[in-house]
């Protein structure tokens, strides 16, 4: 069973996500919160698999619980997936920064909700990578010129090349074709740039990768 946590201040939507959500016999919402400082707190005791959380909470919002989730090393099994209304918001960027593993806009159909939270429990993390990847180009093409981050001297070149493709929002079946290699092969080099960068997920080498200058917004 994949464990969700909801946080949302609004008790309408979290009722039409449990409904949902609970339909499914893969699925099961094991806890709700009504600001960010529930959800840490739900969080932390419930170790839920998927932790849908609004940005826009009372108390503490969205932001600061997603950052104080992500730092704590029990935790790192919860993915968190951003609510938010639109999709060019500056906080989900911030979101994804703090470890966020994707967003989904409120509205979103709800198969698609459901795809997302197996999605995610899966590790396969970054929802709607055409959109994430317009939305971090965006706020990157906003923020002052990159600065080479040394880490990227630990990456082989063909890691750096991968770590690239992760940034178009190509999943590792299309890098393994682009490459001419097995998607396993694929994968090893998605994995070893995790590791080696301490990125929790997809989401976070795209983010590290427009950061660090890698690429850059406009690219292809």
């Amino acid at each position: 069973m994949i464990k969700v946590l909801l946080a949302d201040d609004q008790a309408l939507v979290r009722a039409g996500f449990r409904a949902l959500l609970d339909a499914q016999p893969d699925i099961e919402v094991v806890g709700e919160a009504g600001d960010g400082h529930e959800a840490v707190e739900q969080a932390r005791r419930l170790r839920p698999d998927v932790l849908l959380m609004d940005i826009r909470m009372p108390r503490m919002d969205g932001l600061a619980a997603t950052r104080r989730i992500a730092a704590e090393e029990r935790l790192s099994g919860t993915r968190i997936v951003i609510l938010t209304t639109f999709e060019l918001d500056e906080y989900v960027f911030e979101a994804l920064r703090g470890g966020a593993s994707g967003f989904l806009v409120k509205d979103t159909e709800p198969v698609e909700l459901i795809h997302a939270v197996r999605v995610v429990a899966a590790g396969e993390a970054l929802l709607s990578p055409s959109v994430t990847r317009r939305l971090i180009a965006e706020f990157a093409a906003r923020a002052r010129p990159p600065a080479s981050d040394v880490r990227l001297n630990a990456l082989t070149d063909r890691e750096r090349e991968v770590m690239a493709l992760v940034a178009e929002g190509l999943t590792n079946e299309e890098i393994a074709e682009r490459l001419v290699v097995s998607p396993a092969t694929a994968k090893t080099h998605v994995s070893r740039a995790m590791v080696k960068l301490g990125a929790r997920d997809r989401a976070q080498l795209v983010v590290f990768a427009y950061q660090s200058g890698l690429v850059r917004p406009g690219w292809s």
